[in-house]
């Protein structure tokens, strides 16, 4: 049995290897090939931002995303001073016409920016909620099985006697 569990660590450590020696990539990502060049040309007014519809939960969940991103304000759904003033850093750190107005487009991007980032998150936690409940509950984990299989033969030829 031990020549087993033996063998088994040295076939898991081979497969293994290559992963480790991956690295990094080195290729470079080019992040504004997907927007419209005149998200960065077109200035936003009250009009323009008035075209989007904004009701009072859509700006809620505005500013939820532009705290999600680190530009922290209230979310109360209402561009106050302090809103259009977290609005206005968020252009200036994305190159776009800093008004503190959005127009359709930087409403867009905002929203795609945020949806990405809420993404990325979710991937590097590695699981999603539904995963991550499962697992508490003894969900299907084929490693912690397996695991607990080895583990409960090697305790069991092992053990106590």
């Amino acid at each position: 049995m031990r020549v087993v569990i033996l063998a088994l660590s040295i076939l898991g450590i081979l497969a293994c290897s290559d992963a480790a020696r991956a690295g990094p990539s080195t290729t470079t990502r080019d992040s504004t090939t997907s927007v419209d060049e005149a998200v960065f040309t077109d200035e936003a007014t009250q009009a323009t931002e008035d075209r989007i519809g904004l009701d009072k939960r859509k700006r809620r969940d505005l500013q939820r995303r532009l705290t999600r991103l680190g530009f922290d304000t209230r979310a109360n759904g209402k561009f106050d001073a302090r809103t259009r003033a977290v609005i206005t850093r968020w252009q200036a750190a994305r190159d776009y016409p800093k008004t503190g107005f959005l127009n359709p487009l930087q409403h867009q991007a905002l929203l795609n920016e945020s949806a990405s980032t809420a993404n990325a998150s979710v991937r590097e936690n590695g699981k999603s909620g539904n995963e991550r409940r499962a697992r508490r509950r003894g969900g299907s984990n084929p490693v912690g099985v397996i695991g607990g299989v080895v583990g409960g033969v090697v305790g069991g030829i092992f053990g106590r006697r």
